[in-house]
């Protein structure tokens, strides 16, 4: 059963939202997102939150300065996601443009299916074998549980320099420096950046500190906000929280892709998923942009995905991009065969029928790809409104290991969670890390049995009936002379993510014909009830990946968008689920 409810607001602050000049509807969508101060409806860059509370960021940016001048070599250690590849990419650029070395600073991104993650003594050594051997690996969105790799970098001869945002162990790492909002004893105000973020604020404190040292004036710095379109992408991609401060980057981000000056291998990605950047939006970033640029990383090796970021010739570019669409399109393949597999375990076990006993999911397949398995997870989770762990045979473990990914609900923090199987059962999970929505792990795989049924156990222990219930948030009605092109523009212009959701209406509806499009979509004819005359035409709906018809009147939750074919801009709602209560 779905619990359908309206998003509170309060009509004094939408009134107070819309006389300080912002649209009525979208007045009333900011109020019911908690924005009530003047100020957090400015998203100008000078609103940023100072890098000054963002614990070791000025003594790191010192530390930074002193390695340019001394012009000591350096190792930038990636992570294989999106959030990884643009923080490295912003790292590359950023250190260049404020007066890095002559010779590009190399890069290095483990792979993620021999390696695992993060700054592991295995990446240590492919670190130290560069030439020139690096005197600092800087790591950017990891690092902040890599004990044993710091220690080996230190018995190497080199030393580690963290900039992440995951949460940390229970020790910290014995890096020469850790950046990291997250960190004990931080006391900067936003917790959301994601690491790509983190990266950009080393960046602006690394320059306010060769500022002062002389190099350039406030007028001939270096224009760091010119990566603002690479902190977007990584920031959205990465699911990150955006509160005031990431609405911020993320906005200002999109300006300069929407102004044509983002960079060549961000623009040649909208041009592989046929996208046009004139309209770029978050929906973009999250959906159609970073996918291709994480494919790199799921199938492949994430410097492909680096190397299209740094890249400056369009051609190349171009030719990176459609590799990655090429190396996407793959990946969907895997996808869809690993979720009907899945599907059908759940099936065959009977698990789906009985999924109001369980808590949880977690599955394993002897077939399945450990790069998709997050993806995998994240699909189940949806259908079944359920905590779901995904596995796959790790690479060079001869069969005995697995490598999972899980996804969580609102309310059930996974990482958390997975802290308290490992302290019940020591030694059940090899290594694990992550957030409170996702997360990863190994464990062996005659320990499956064992860690569900541990990991069921939490889960019962942590989640009631009121979280498992499956509840759509809407936004209320529209009105019927809301249902226009403008307001799908209108909307699509916003900054709209995780913790300031895309907004979703509610209303009842007249249906007409019903069709399937590619056999697994819904497409139907829409009228609002109590249109009247005023609704000459019906509005066009999509289901996506839903077969079931409709009844002639139904009570639905959608999104407006913008549909613009043949030079004619056109009403079209994005349904996203049915009240049948």
């Amino acid at each position: 059963m779905s619990l359908f409810s309206q998003r509170p607001f309060s009509d004094r602050t939408a009134s107070w939202l819309q006389q300080s000049g912002l649209h009525p509807l979208l007045a009333r969508l900011y109020a019911a997102r908690g924005i009530d101060k003047p100020e957090e409806l400015s998203l100008d860059l000078k609103q940023l939150l100072s890098p000054v509370k963002l614990k070791n960021c000025i003594s790191t940016a010192s530390l930074l300065a002193d390695i340019l001048e001394r012009k000591e070599s350096m190792l930038v250690v990636a992570d294989y996601d999106c959030d990884g590849a643009t923080a490295c990419a912003v790292a590359l650029r950023g250190l260049k443009m404020l007066g890095g070395p002559d010779t590009p600073i190399q890069f290095l991104v483990p792979n993620r299916f021999t390696m695992g993650y993060g700054l592991t003594p295995e990446v240590v050594d492919l670190a130290a074998q560069q030439v020139p051997k690096p005197k600092y690996l800087i790591t950017v969105d990891n690092g902040i549980a890599s004990e044993a790799g710091v220690d080996r970098a230190r018995e190497l001869g080199m030393e580690v320099i963290v900039t992440d945002h995951h949460l940390p162990g229970d020790r910290l790492p014995k890096a020469t420096a850790i950046v990291n909002p997250n960190q004990p004893g931080c006391s900067f105000p936003s917790k959301a950046l994601a690491g790509v973020g983190v990266m950009f604020y080393l960046l602006v404190a690394l320059r306010a500190e060769l500022r002062q040292r002389g190099k350039f004036t406030a007028e001939t710095q270096p224009k760091i906000e010119n990566l603002l379109d690479l902190v977007a992408l990584g920031t959205v991609a990465d699911v990150a929280q955006l509160d005031h401060n990431n609405r911020i980057l993320v906005s200002n981000g999109l300006k300069r892709i929407r102004a044509g000056a983002s960079q060549a291998g961000i623009q040649a990605l909208f041009q592989a998923a046929v996208r046009d950047p004139r309209k770029a939006n978050t929906f973009d970033l999250g959906f159609a942009i970073g996918p291709r640029l994480n494919a790199a990383g799921r199938l492949a090796d994430m410097a492909l995905g680096i190397r299209l970021l740094i890249c400056d010739q369009p051609e190349e570019a171009i030719e990176l991009a459609y590799e990655l669409d090429r190396i996407n399109r793959e990946r969907r393949v895997i996808e869809g065969g690993m979720q009907e597999a899945a599907l059908a375990h759940l099936a065959e076990d009977q698990l789906a029928g009985t999924m109001a006993e369980r808590s949880s999911i977690c599955l394993w397949n002897a077939e399945w790809h450990q790069g998709v398995v997050g993806i995998v997870a994240s699909r189940l989770k949806e259908r079944f409104n359920r905590p779901a762990i995904v596995f796959a045979p790790a690479d060079g473990a001869n069969g005995e290991e697995l490598r999972g990914s899980g996804r969580s609900l609102t309310g059930f923090h996974l990482r958390d969670a997975l802290d308290i199987v490992s302290k019940r059962e020591p030694g059940l999970i090899l290594k694990f890390g992550g957030h409170a929505m996702a997360a990863g792990l190994s464990i062996r795989k005659a320990d499956f049995e064992k860690f569900d049924a541990v990991f069921q156990q939490v889960a019962n222990g942590l989640l009631n009936d009121e979280l498992l219930e499956r509840r759509h948030i809407h936004d209320g009605p529209l009105d019927l002379s809301e249902f226009t092109p403008e307001t799908g523009d209108l909307l699509a212009e916003e900054i709209w993510g995780q913790g300031f959701p895309q907004p979703i209406f509610y209303g009842e509806f007249e249906i007409g014909q019903q069709s399937l499009m590619k056999e697994k979509h819904l497409r139907l004819q829409l009228r609002p009830v109590g249109s009247g005359p005023l609704a000459s035409k019906p509005f066009t709906g999509v289901w996506f990946n839903h077969t079931q018809s409709l009844p002639a009147k139904a009570k639905l939750a959608y999104r407006i968008v913008t549909d613009r074919f043949q030079g004619q801009a056109r009403v079209q709602l994005m349904i996203e689920a049915h009240d049948e209560g």
